[in-house]
Parts: C-alpha cells; structure tokens; sequence
C-alpha cells in the first residue's frame, strides 16, 4: 500500500489561497506560511501531516497526494470546509 508525507495549508477564501500559493512559488517557505495563516489544527506544526495512506484524508485531498508529483505545491483543491494547499513531502 502507498504512503505519503505532505504539509497543508487550509484558508477559507479561494483568494487567500491562490495568495498564499503565489507567495510559496515566489519563495516563502510552505511551513513557516502553514504556521501563520493556516486554520487547520496542524498549522502550528508547519502544515504536517504525517505519514498518510490512502483513504485517510478527504476525497479531495487524498487524491492529489496519491498521484501529483512529489514536491509540488498543488492547489487551491476545493472542498466543502474551503480552500486547501498541499506540499507533498515523499511518497512510497
């Protein structure tokens, strides 16, 4: 079975979100922008996820980091709580 690695950042606006992505490719660091503006409870911890397996996560989610490129920032992924980033850290 797959696993996964990745750090989130959640926003409720697609406009802060497609903000906070230009930021991250201009250069600001993923984390350090989980910490500060993620509503997510895993913010504090720089958007960490964990290791993940298929299923774990909202349908959403879990199929991006399941099949896009490791180390890309994907996103705005829309979802009924709101707008989310994804940096998938490794996968196996």
């Amino acid at each position: 079975m797959s696993k996964a690695t990745a750090r989130h950042i959640f926003v409720l606006t697609l406009e802060e979100c497609e903000l906070l992505k230009n930021q991250i490719e201009a250069g600001a660091d993923f984390a350090r922008c989980a910490i500060k503006y993620s509503i997510c409870p895993t913010g504090v911890n720089g958007g960490e996820l964990g290791e993940l397996k298929p299923g774990q996560l909202i349908k959403e989610l879990d199929e991006q980091i399941f099949k896009e490129t490791v180390g890309k920032v994907l996103g705005p992924i829309e979802s009924q709580f709101g707008y989310h980033l994804v940096k998938i850290t490794s996968r196996s």
